[in-house]
């Protein structure tokens, strides 16, 4: 009998897109898994709001001030060596982060966890796009991508609130050690090395200017109930953030190698999905760290019961993401991102149907309708932003995309939370504040939503041209 060799090539793909898609989760998950463990963590840890709230910003403020330079770094040094450089410090600081015994310490760890993120994510697309470089194989890795980010932050309640549950808040963290190491010794020993021999050099002073403005535009955010925002110090860090992102734009368009080339937004398809990007992260993500806390706070769940009232929801987005490598044939890209915004956005004015004596069951419709939206719209947003560039700038279109990702989870985080009474959102004060708050958090996440889906759909949608009627012959 002729023996059948496996094709290299083939198992080399198989090996990439499992540690994507592994590390993805875990990354998605450390952003999702600690919404419900916040309550057992602001006991232990005797920690008020803010601190909880920098627990979710300061891993996606550092995730999203450096993700570019390290896709920059990636496409220099290597994708494959960034990546596991990347695995490594994200390991370390989650160890880092179930040792803490004070709310600073665990935030410090937390924004070193996310510059470990950052490599990660940066480098995953492209680690894709260079294994799977056909257009039709690209859609079905895309897919399972995009099926891993919503699935594995729809599904970071409930795994937060068993771990929680069963062994306490610090097992959230703990349990990415042994999942870290893994994807370490199986992305040594099967994943390809991809290089860009063009790459461009570090653009630090961009670099300094983002960080520094994204730093300040959230800090300002997340104090603004508690030191009034008419008060100098308030005033001063959102407008010395505003102010650095526009010397940001300034650096970008004068330095001969800019970290976020402003001329990739010439290319209407690419704002678009940067659009569509910030406008879900910054409306639906970021809600859920207060949803979580209505549930927990209001209405007496447990941290393993406000995880599963999210599970409906996310096993329907799990198969609608896996199905729309299929539906890519009959359903445009561009379509899918619009109506799942659009979704999105029906979802969140849901939100009004919670009150203080409500039922569990009031999630359910706005969770499966906003995740639904949700299944569509992230495999095709991610297709959208990664075609939208020549193959060699794949780190760097994924940097870009992951950047606008994180930035609208850390600036939605912050600009929600000025809607709540601080006291009321960990079990004092008036339930009744907490719940008008998040009455006017979800309408604001649906005018984010819709108005994403609007201005994504005037820039990539076009009219088909019009037909010239072809002359008679004579």
């Amino acid at each position: 009998m002729t023996s059948i060799r496996k094709d290299p090539r083939m198992s080399r793909q198989r090996w990439t897109l499992l540690v994507v898609c592994a590390a993805t989760a875990m990354l998605m998950l450390d952003i999702a898994v600690v919404n419900t463990a916040l309550s057992a963590i602001a006991v232990d840890l005797d920690a008020g709001l803010t601190g909880l709230q920098w627990v979710v910003d300061a891993y996606t403020v550092a995730l999203a001030a450096v993700v570019l330079t390290a896709g920059s770094l990636a496409d220099r040094l290597g994708r494959k060596k960034l990546f596991v450089g990347g695995l490594a410090v994200f390991t370390v600081s989650s160890a880092a982060c179930a040792l803490a015994g004070d709310i600073i310490v665990l935030d410090v760890a937390r924004a070193v966890q996310g510059l470990g993120a950052a490599a990660m994510f940066a480098v995953s697309l492209a680690l894709l796009a260079d294994a799977f470089p056909a257009d039709d194989e690209r859609a079905g890795a895309l897919a399972a991508y995009g099926a891993t980010i919503g699935a594995s932050f729809a599904v970071g309640p409930l795994v937060g609130g068993a771990l929680t549950t069963g062994l306490g808040w610090e097992w959230i963290f703990l349990i990415n050690v042994p999942v870290g190491l893994a994807i370490i010794a199986i992305t040594v020993l099967k994943v390809g090395e991809s290089v860009d021999p063009l790459a461009r050099p570090v653009d630090w002073p961009g670099q300094i200017a983002l960080g520094a403005a994204l730093l300040l535009l959230v800090t300002g955010l997340l104090r603004g109930n508690e030191e009034g925002w008419g008060s100098a110090q308030i005033v001063a860090m959102l407008g010395g953030g505003a102010v650095l992102l526009g010397v940001f734009a300034i650096i970008e368009s004068r330095v001969a190698h800019p970290m976020l080339p402003l001329g990739l937004f010439r290319g209407r398809a690419f704002t678009g999905a940067q659009i569509a990007a910030f406008a879900i992260s910054s409306s639906f993500f970021a809600v859920f760290l207060y949803t979580t806390l209505y549930l927990q706070q209001i209405l007496g769940l447990s941290a393993i019961e406000a995880g599963l009232v999210y599970l409906p929801g996310t096993v329907v987005m799990f198969f609608v993401s896996a199905a729309t490598a299929s539906l890519g044939d009959r359903i445009s890209q561009p379509a899918m991102v619009t109506v799942g915004l659009l979704l999105v956005g029906a979802g969140m004015a849901l939100g009004v149907l919670m009150q203080v004596d409500s039922s569990w069951t009031v999630m359910l419709p706005l969770a499966v309708v906003a995740l639904i939206g949700t299944g569509l719209f992230n495999p095709a947003v991610s297709a959208i932003a990664l075609s939208a560039v020549p193959m060699r700038d794949a780190g760097l279109a994924a940097g870009v995309n992951d950047t606008f990702r994180q930035a609208g989870i850390a600036v939605g985080v912050a600009g929600l939370g000025a809607l709540f009474p601080a006291g009321s959102a960990l079990g004092g004060g008036d339930p009744q504040g907490f719940v008008d708050g998040l009455h006017t958090a979800s309408l604001v996440c649906a005018a984010i939503a819709v108005t994403g889906a609007i201005v994504f759909a005037a820039l990539v949608w076009r009219p088909a041209p019009a037909v010239e009627p072809v002359a008679e012959a004579a």
